[in-house]
């Protein structure tokens, strides 16, 4: 599969690939991941296959994530191709208030951190790890446009915060002439598709792009469980995380074996994996401008660059959508045909096509 297509990330000109390479398994440090060498190996395979865009994170691996990157990235010499994307907000010195959160005085911080770690100038796009419930976003997107200012950073993106906030922190810098926000990072996948709900209209209004994370559901839609296991069988991170109170890693319920059931009997008929198949589900929804993949094997990698060779057929597409659909809540059932046909008296009023303008409507008398 050749990676060779890029596209421009929200509303900006940075050009990225649709798959991108996550490096949460840089290192065994959090109980799962690979070896240097192995990681080597699955960098030189992404880049090989024209991939030029790599997430990372401050305290990934305890830091670890950041300095392999740097070192794979300068061994090829490619700092001038790749596109690299790390994170700022959480706190590795317990005690210390300010070294976490994303106010002022910890982001300036961890852009120190991130830019030796990745023995770098500048990154690429930096991301707002997660809503800290306290900065507001006046503080935070000013920061952001300094680093973007000094040419530490070049572009800006927010993952895991509420909509509010991030609608907030564009208009800001629609304001007052802020760098712009060119990317939401999203948990999103047949298992989780509650970003529907508003974030993938907020990325397409406002000019984010979202890049998907955890789009296997933390491996459960990898193939590696089955409906007929009870949760203890397998490896991988559900497995190590099985203790975990993070909602991220509680990934088995009824609901959800029903779904990895029906994208088994998808992926057998198509001939592709579990994996390709809710992967190229993910990449060809609305709203979305790069998935994230990891491995910590070669043969899964190679797997998962194979997701974008293929096109799911429509009926196989409704199939997985009927399965999957979230439940409707509040205030969302308001918004669908049956509601919307009270406010509209019956009529069917369509969307108006791009580029649509009154003044070179054709009129036939």
């Amino acid at each position: 599969m050749s990676l060779n297509t890029y596209y421009t990330l929200g509303r900006s000109g940075l050009r990225v690939s649709r798959l991108a390479l996550g490096t949460m398994t840089f290192g065994t440090e959090w109980g799962w991941g690979s070896d240097r060498e192995t990681n080597q190996q699955l960098f030189n395979t992404y880049v090989d296959a024209g991939g030029n865009f790599f997430d990372t994170a401050d305290l990934y691996t305890n830091g670890t994530s950041e300095i392999w990157l740097g070192e794979f990235i300068k061994e090829r010499n490619l700092r001038d191709r790749a596109v690299i994307a790390t994170k700022f907000t959480f706190n590795a010195d317990p005690g210390n208030p300010n070294a976490g959160g994303n106010g002022r005085k910890n982001i300036l911080r961890a852009v120190e951190g991130s830019l030796k770690r990745l023995n770098t100038d500048y990154i690429d796009l930096y991301i707002l790890h997660a809503w800290d419930r306290i900065t507001p976003a006046e503080e935070m997107m000013r920061t952001l446009d300094d680093l973007v200012r000094s040419g530490k950073v070049r572009h800006i993106g927010l993952s895991d915060t509420p909509a509010w906030y991030a609608a907030r922190s564009q208009t800001l810098a629609e304001w007052r002439g802020y760098e712009p926000v060119c990317a939401l990072q999203l948990e999103y996948s047949l298992v989780e598709r509650n970003i529907e709900k508003e974030f993938v209209s907020l990325g397409t209004e406002l000019g984010m792009g979202i890049m998907v994370w955890s789009p296997l559901g933390s491996g459960l839609l990898s193939g590696k469980y089955k409906p007929s296991q009870d949760g203890s069988m397998g490896e991988g991170r559900l497995q190590a995380m099985k203790e975990s109170k993070n909602p991220s890693f509680q990934k088995f319920s009824d609901r959800n074996w029903k779904i990895v059931a029906e994208l088994e009997k998808v992926a057998n008929e198509l001939g592709r994996s579990m994996a390709q198949v809710s992967l190229n589900w993910t990449a060809n929804q609305p709203g979305i401008g790069s998935v994230i993949i990891g491995a910590t094997k070669l043969h899964q990698l190679e797997d998962n660059l194979q997701s974008l060779s293929f096109q799911i057929p429509n009926e196989l597409m409704q199939r997985l959508e009927e399965v999957s659909r979230p439940n409707p809540q509040f205030p969302y059932f308001f918004f669908d045909s049956e509601i919307q046909g009270m406010v509209n008296g019956g009529a069917t009023v369509g969307v108006k096509p791009v580029g649509y303008h009154p003044d070179v409507l054709v009129r036939r008398e």
